[in-house]
């Protein structure tokens, strides 16, 4: 009897030992730390990379290739700007609750790290400070394939294939976006639209559109027909996931602060000068016009 118990004692004992440390990779913890790599660097680029994100070979390693970057941007953009080799490189650090998304960037050249907030915070990634890189100046746009696969590998938690696929474009929109009316202020748009629907989510493509108009008036962000377009498309899109705004627009913190900032340095008082002035002169022209009949 006595010899019975003891082995019911050590299968739950030896139970217990298998499913605790299951346990402990699924919840992540503050301070945990991914790093996803293109498959396609060199050995010297690898030990470069992980030196300069202050890590080493014994940190948890993604790799990401050229497919899955072509799998995900292949609809958004050209095959010559994703490329043939997976090269785009990051970090997430898991961060404590209601933390926020943080992003930092080296040699990427045309994704912002506003932007890169904007679509994770869309893909429902959350409280995680992200360094992006590569060995030499890239677009940045397949960086986004690795982090979402760190994330999901970190919290555990899987991410719908739409919603990835919703937040590359969304990316990709805004980069293009940024060519024809500048950086700052597409991520400044796209930000301030999130944040509107946050806190009144559009009911109708009408409601959307008039949402959209108000938040690039009050930015004096001109719009063509086709930008306007654009916009109403992929936010439709982003509607009919059915995505807790409320719970974006938490994770975009470092995004709005980096729009105030925006607005209040010089370049962005030069902006907005330049939009006064205009009005005014719009103004005078009205007036001289009446005057003159």
């Amino acid at each position: 009897m006595k010899r019975n118990t003891m082995k019911i004692w050590l299968a739950l004992l030896l139970s217990c030992l298998l499913i605790l440390p299951m346990q402990a990779m699924a919840d992540s913890q503050p301070g945990d730390v991914v790093v996803t790599l293109g498959e396609n660097l060199t050995a010297d680029q690898r030990s470069k990379l992980l030196n300069e994100m202050g890590v080493d070979e014994s940190v948890e390693i993604v790799t990401v290739s050229n497919a899955e970057e072509h799998e995900y941007l292949g609809q958004y953009i050209s095959k010559r700007l994703i490329g043939t080799k997976a090269l785009s490189s990051s970090k997430i650090t898991m961060g404590k609750k209601n933390s926020g998304l943080i992003v930092k960037v080296n040699h990427i050249d045309w994704v912002t790290e506003e932007m890169f907030i904007n679509a994770l915070a869309t893909a429902g990634v959350k409280d995680a400070e992200i360094y992006v890189t590569a060995p030499f100046n890239v677009s940045g746009t397949a960086a986004l394939t690795g982090i979402i696969k760190a994330y999901e590998l970190s919290a555990d938690e899987s991410i719908p294939e739409e919603v990835k696929q919703a937040a590359n474009e969304e990316m990709v929109t805004t980069a293009e976006l940024g060519d024809e009316i500048g950086s700052n202020q597409a991520s400044a748009l796209i930000t301030q639209i999130k944040e509107e629907m946050s806190k009144n989510p559009p009911e109708t493509e009408a409601d959307l559109k008039a949402l959209i108009e108000q938040v690039a008036k009050e930015l004096g962000i001109v719009l063509t027909d086709a930008q306007l377009q654009s916009l109403i498309d992929l936010f439709n899109k982003l509607k009919d996931l059915n995505i807790d705004w409320t719970a974006v627009g938490n994770q975009l913190q470092e995004a709005k602060d980096k729009l105030s900032n925006y607005l209040s340095s010089e370049e962005g008082q030069n902006f907005l000068e330049k939009l006064k002035s205009f009005f005014i002169s719009l103004i005078d022209a009205i007036k001289s016009l009446f005057s003159s009949n």
